[in-house]
């Protein structure tokens, strides 16, 4: 999983929410240590490099709980990328390509970053983490791991996702755990790109022909049993608000159903009223869905364990 630096253009646009910055102190092995996470230039953004070196360092080490919550955000983030990396030569257009494979990118981002500082608990790479561990191991939530179905369904994921991650990564942002805060400060930003690009094509596709209309509605219906999960507190995210190095998910649900639902007014759409699924993947209880994709991302390092080109 390790790359090079996966910032891309998308990371600095700005969606008009301000300068949402954290100061990173004593968790970048290089640059200005309280330099704002959400920078792009390379010396001073909080990168998965940067991670890694200080935990190798010690400067930067987290709690179990902290760990844990780093894996599920880590997990959610990868499997995602992974699902949205099957849409580069096949969306319906070119500029769509470029679109989600960004996308696609800075969720891999967010998976390293994470999943770097989650290792620090044992001594785990990224890599360790993303490649050899086993399905029932994977902390992610059921709806990332959904299949991309036509379009539409894409979107109707990437929409939820997008709304989801903004609220959690702007609240984590406040994170008495300083790498978690800086993650997400560098997060939030590239996150709201995503919003603004899920629901310029939930308006386009709603209010567009009656087929594209039709397929958003069924979209929305394929994904929205899997949102509750999203929102679901346990005993961890008690024990990490109560410390306040993160907060209850189900905090973020009022103002994810105010914005969502303002687009969807605008859409002219409904909210799908259906039946929410039991999920269970922060217990590591998926669907048969998350098992094929790890195959298929997982095989070359298991092939070839150790090799580099």
């Amino acid at each position: 999983m390790s790359t090079p630096d996966t910032s891309t253009e998308t990371s600095t646009h700005d969606g008009g929410h301000g300068d949402i910055s954290v100061g990173v102190q004593g968790a970048s092995g290089s640059g200005d240590a309280t330099a704002s996470a959400t920078r792009i230039t390379p010396g001073n953004a909080l990168r998965p490099e940067d991670i890694a070196l200080a935990v190798s360092r010690g400067t930067a080490k987290p709690s179990g709980d902290v760990a844990e919550l780093a894996l599920r955000l880590g997990d959610d983030a990868l499997v995602l990328a992974q699902r949205l990396g099957h849409w580069i030569s096949r969306a319906p257009e070119l500029e769509e390509d470029i679109a989600l494979g960004n996308i696609a990118l800075d969720q891999l981002g967010h998976a390293r970053s994470f999943l770097s500082y989650a290792g620090g608990l044992d001594g785990r790479s990224e890599d360790d983490l993303a490649y050899f561990r086993r399905e029932h191991e994977f902390r992610s939530v059921e709806l990332f791991e959904q299949p991309n179905g036509d379009f539409a369904v894409t979107i109707a994921r990437q929409f939820v996702v997008s709304y989801y991650q903004f609220e959690l990564y702007r609240r984590l942002a406040d994170s008495t755990d300083a790498t978690l805060a800086g993650i997400a400060a560098k997060a939030v930003k590239e996150v709201d790109y995503h919003r603004d690009h899920s629901a310029q094509w939930v308006l386009r596709l709603a209010l567009g022909t009656d087929d594209s209309r039709a397929k958003m509605i069924d979209g929305f219906k394929v994904i929205w049993p899997y949102v509750d999960e999203l929102f679901r507190d346990d005993e961890l995210t008690g024990r990490l608000s109560e410390s306040g190095a993160a907060v209850q998910p189900s905090s973020l649900r009022a103002e994810f159903d105010r914005l969502t639902g303002e687009v969807l007014a605008e859409a002219e759409l409904d909210v799908p009223q259906v039946q929410p699924a039991p999920g269970g993947g922060r217990r590591g209880l998926h669907s048969e869905h998350l098992g094929y994709l790890l195959a298929e991302m997982q095989v070359l390092a298991r092939e070839f364990p150790g090799g580099s080109w």
